[in-house]
């Protein structure tokens, strides 16, 4: 008896079977562009093992006009159909399924040759697209199938045709970017001819066994977006010219709505893809933010859909099916949405992984082998860090003992995890305390390791993290100032007038915390009322009329920080927007360019510049310094005039910003190294 019937039931497509309702959602990895396929081979197959019914890869270019960017990789030739065969025939052999996304990005490609329905500009990209002529739409159209024609000689069991995020198709639906007044533009059933064009003659190429999915925008999120009996007609036309799947976007890459950050509620969009259940009569997928195998079950029970798409969790966890099958979901390593090492590396042109898993797209690079000399190894430090050093240190068959004087382990995780929009971290918390509890691993808490209780090791980890900076400033010692580290772990309750010192990523996430009483994160209406979302059958895109309704903020905040430039100018790539504009939303006053000239009663003392002009006080009943932190290195430093050489990982390493990323990803590395 399976705790998860829905998820685990096969889906029959009539020529086919998919053993469970998983859908691996597609996701651009890099991985294609480093042109090592045993590489790209091995990620794919990793997953198949882990059990997943159906992966899609990152999107395939048809053409060079069409590249999200320039070099984007595609079938292109023999040379790549052959390459791609080594992917296809790994997976296959992994007992695995896996269909290839074709992605024409439009107007969204970083190239001054993109093309489009008419010559709008993006607003996330500095060029703008050509508008299309008949024989150009033509050519667009016929490169498509031929990317589809090609996945099929390369193996693939399908293609995904990209309509959805704004990409090329889902231009040519909205008169917000298709201006057209010929048989492409203008009504509605003009406007939907490519995408249905496309997928007829997909079909057409690759004959009736072959899956072909249309990832379809649910909700554009947008103005001018698309209305539900918009939707609903695509849908039924794209049935009609012969896809096998119909799957769910949510929301174009220029919406200013978060739809997959940490901060978005868990299953957020399933309403809208159940509204769609019935009219079709394919399945259905649903997605965006499902990241455990209880949310999987809960969405198929309710009829939010046929299937269920997840991409990052797979990055967090290949074996997600496989444990969820076992009973083990428990050791299911979280995806926590936070964007950093995925997203954020995919817009950075870096090649992506996860923060919370660093083997992900690193497979034939970071392998973890059985330790051939084993070792006594002391991890200090409980944090991420010292947490995945002395997991992956016991996993080899090291002799691990885990030391922290915390009475519990997580480190600097147990703060983020205060924040509100950040709950996904208490999963990743428990995630470690289960993965320890299965493991050798010697823990000790609330025991302060010194030099000499270390002397009898082999190997020394040293990961006991960061202390807050000395901001300096004259009156910081007073009562009415604290630190982030005692507002966090409730050691003291802020005023209603409150200054945070500090407008790094912990100055951002203090403030958050100060101006939230209720996370809308944990109430999905509330979080639609403050980010203005409602039903598209009631608003044309799915924008509500009254537009963002966020709750009145808990405190009055300045956010204040030394810098002239912009406020959260170091925040994620694809995630810092939204953190600046839950702020605004809220309120928060943000100040730059500031010195901090002293604290009294009165509040926080500043002026501006190097003449420090325009001396004001910020009144506050509470300031709060987030100024920096500082390596904690002591013990290293102790050791060391001992003669020996320990390993400095995580926030002692260094303590620019508190990067989980950075300290789980050395922390790995080092303990694979041993």
């Amino acid at each position: 008896m399976t705790a998860y019937p829905h998820m685990l039931a096969p889906l029959d497509l009539g020529f086919t079977t998919l053993k469970n309702r998983v859908l691996m959602g597609s996701m651009h990895t890099g991985l294609e562009e480093t042109k090592d396929w045993n590489r790209v081979a091995e990620f794919y197959a990793a997953r198949a093992r882990g059990g997943v019914a159906l992966m899609v890869t990152g999107g395939m270019a048809p053409n060079r006009e069409g590249g999200v960017f320039p070099g984007a990789a595609g079938l292109f030739s023999d040379e790549d159909i052959a390459n791609h065969k080594i992917v296809t025939d790994r997976v296959h052999d992994a007992d695995g399924k896996i269909a290839m996304q074709i992605l024409h990005a439009g107007r969204y490609a970083y190239s001054p040759d993109c093309v489009s329905a008419s010559a709008v500009k993006s607003p996330i990209s500095p060029f703008p697209p050509k508008e299309l002529d008949e024989d150009g739409i033509e050519k667009q159209i016929a490169d498509i199938v031929t990317s589809a024609a090609r996945a099929q000689q390369a193996g693939y069991d399908g293609v995904e045709v990209m309509g959805s995020e704004g990409y090329f198709l889902n231009q040519f639906l909205v008169t917000h970017t298709n201006k057209r007044t010929d048989r492409w533009g203008g009504s509605y059933e003009n406007r939907m001819r490519l995408p249905v064009e496309v997928v007829r003659r997909v079909r057409d190429a690759v004959g009736p066994e072959f899956i072909v999915i249309y990832r379809l925008s649910m909700i554009d999120l947008i103005p001018e977006g698309s209305t539900w009996d918009e939707v609903v007609m695509l849908a039924r036309e794209i049935e009609k010219a012969g896809a096998t799947i119909i799957n769910t976007g949510i929301g174009w890459h220029e919406a200013r709505i978060p739809t997959i950050a940490t901060s978005v509620p868990r299953r957020a969009f399933t309403w809208v893809t159940k509204k769609l259940m019935g009219e079709v009569s394919i399945p259905v997928i649903t997605s965006n933010r499902i990241n455990m195998p209880d949310v999987v079950e809960s969405v198929l029970a309710d009829g939010c859909a046929d299937m269920v798409s997840m991409a990052r969790p797979f990055l967090a966890d290949p074996d997600f099916v496989a444990k969820a099958m076992n009973g083990n979901a428990a050791q299911i390593a979280p995806c926590i949405a936070c964007n950093q090492a995925c997203l954020d590396h995919t817009f950075s042109g870096k090649l992506s992984s996860c923060l919370v898993n660093p083997r992900a797209c690193h497979e034939t690079e970071l392998v973890v082998k059985p330790a051939t000399d084993v070792k006594s190894i002391a991890v200090v430090g409980a944090g991420p860090a010292g947490l995945s050093a002395a997991l992956t240190a016991s996993e080899r068959g090291h002799k691990v003992v885990l030391f922290d004087k915390a009475s519990e382990i997580g480190g600097q995780l147990n703060m983020a995890k205060q924040v509100p929009g950040k709950e996904e971290f208490w999963g990743l918390v428990d995630w470690y305390r289960t993965m320890l509890a299965g493991s050798d691993v010697d823990v000790r808490l609330e025991t302060e390791a010194t030099a000499d209780a270390l002397a009898g090791f082999d190997e020394i980890i040293i990961a006991t993290g960061v202390m807050p900076r000395d901001a300096q400033i004259p009156g910081q010692d007073g009562p009415n100032t604290v630190s982030y580290r005692e507002l966090l772990q409730g050691k003291v309750v802020a005023g209603d007038k409150v200054a945070v010192i500090g407008a790094g990523g912990i100055g951002f996430d203090v403030a958050e915390f100060l101006v939230t009483e209720d996370s809308p994160t944990e109430d999905l209406d509330e979080w639609m009322e403050e980010w203005g979302v409602t039903d598209p059958a009631a608003r044309r895109g799915g924008l509500a009329e009254a537009g963002p309704q966020p709750e009145t903020p808990a405190r009055q905040v300045t956010l204040l920080q030394r810098k002239a430039t912009k406020l959260g100018k170091g925040l994620g790539k694809t995630t810092g927007w939204i953190h600046r504009a839950s702020l605004a939303l809220r309120d928060v006053q943000m100040v730059g360019g500031v010195n901090y000239e002293r604290i009294d009663a009165e509040g926080l003392h500043v002026s501006d510049g190097a003449a420090r002009e325009n001396p004001r006080v910020i009144k506050a009943d509470t300031i709060v310094i987030c100024a920096g932190q500082v390596s904690e290195r002591n013990l290293a430093e102790a050791l060391m005039t001992r003669g020996k050489s320990p390993h400095v990982i995580g926030g002692a390493d260094v303590a620019a910003e508190l990067d989980a990323k950075r300290a789980i990803d050395q922390g790995t590395r080092l303990a694979a190294s041993l």
